[in-house]
C-alpha cells in the first residue's frame, strides 16, 4: 500500500518517462536490428536463439546491448545515489545526460552504426534505475510487464473482496498508458522520419531534465 498521496510531478513524470521509453523502443523494433531497447527479457532470449542458431554476431551485439542498458543503471546509482523516488535528488541532470545519450544515439544510427543502439540502451537503463520506487511501489518506465502484473493482482484482490490500494492501480494506468502512447507516437515518426524521429524524445527528456533542474534551484533560492 502507498503510504501516501501521489505527488501531481510523479504522476506527470511517470507518463512522462513511460512514454519516451515506449517511443525509443518503438523505434528499436522498427530499425534495423529490429532490437528492444528499452527492457531486456526479449534481448536475453535474442543472445540464446542466436547461439543456438550459431549467429555469433548477432548474439554479441544483443549482448551489447544488454551490457549497455547495464551500464545505464549503473550510470544512474553514481549520479543519484539512492534508490528511494524524492524530490530534490539530481534527476535533471540524470535527464539532461540522457537526452544527450539519445541524440548521440540518432546521429550514429543515421550513419547505420551499431553504437547508436547500445548508447540508446545506455539511455533506458539509466532512465529504468532512475525511477526505481516510491513509497514502497515499484515504478517502471522502461517496461509493461510488471505493471500488467501488478495490475493483475490488483483486479485478483478485487475478486475476492479484499482491499486494493487505489493509488497505485492509478500510477500503473498511468505508466501503461504512457508507455502505449509513446510506442504508437514514436512508430509513427519512425515511418516518416527514420532514425531523427530520436531527436524528439531526446529534446523533450532534455527539456524535462533542465525543467526539473531550474526548478528545484528556484525552490533552493526561495529556501534559503
Amino acid at each position: 500500500m502507498l503510504s501516501k498521496p501521489i505527488p501531481a510531478w510523479i504522476l506527470i513524470g511517470g507518463f512522462l518517462l513511460a512514454g519516451i521509453a515506449g517511443c525509443v523502443n518503438a523505434m528499436g523494433f522498427l530499425g534495423l536490428h529490429h532490437q528492444a531497447l528499452s527492457h531486456m527479457s526479449g534481448t536475453a532470449t535474442i543472445i540464446s536463439t542466436d547461439l543456438a542458431r550459431g549467429e555469433l554476431s548477432l548474439a554479441a551485439h544483443a549482448a551489447l546491448v544488454l551490457a549497455w542498458f547495464f551500464l545505464g543503471c549503473v550510470l544512474s546509482a553514481v549520479i543519484i545515489r539512492q534508490s528511494v523516488l524524492q524530490a530534490g535528488r539530481r534527476y535533471g541532470v540524470a535527464l539532461m545526460i540522457e537526452a544527450v545519450l539519445l541524440a548521440g544515439a540518432a546521429l550514429l544510427l543515421r550513419q547505420g552504426a551499431n553504437a547508436g543502439d547500445y548508447l540508446a540502451a545506455v539511455a533506458c537503463g539509466l532512465q529504468n534505475a532512475l525511477a526505481t520506487t516510491y513509497s514502497g511501489a515499484v515504478i517502471r518506465t522502461t517496461h509493461v510487464t510488471g505493471i500488467l502484473t501488478d495490475l493483475g493482482i490488483a483486479a485478483g484482490l478485487g475478486l475476492r473482496g479484499e482491499p486494493v490500494d487505489l493509488r497505485r492501480v492509478t500510477l500503473h494506468l498511468i505508466l501503461f498508458a504512457g508507455f502505449l502512447a509513446g510506442g504508437i507516437v514514436g512508430g509513427a515518426a519512425f515511418l516518416r522520419f527514420s532514425y531523427d524521429a530520436l531527436f524528439g524524445p531526446a529534446a523533450l527528456t532534455g527539456l524535462a531534465g533542465a525543467a526539473y533542474a531550474l526548478h528545484r534551484h528556484y525552490r533552493l533560492i526561495r529556501a534559503t
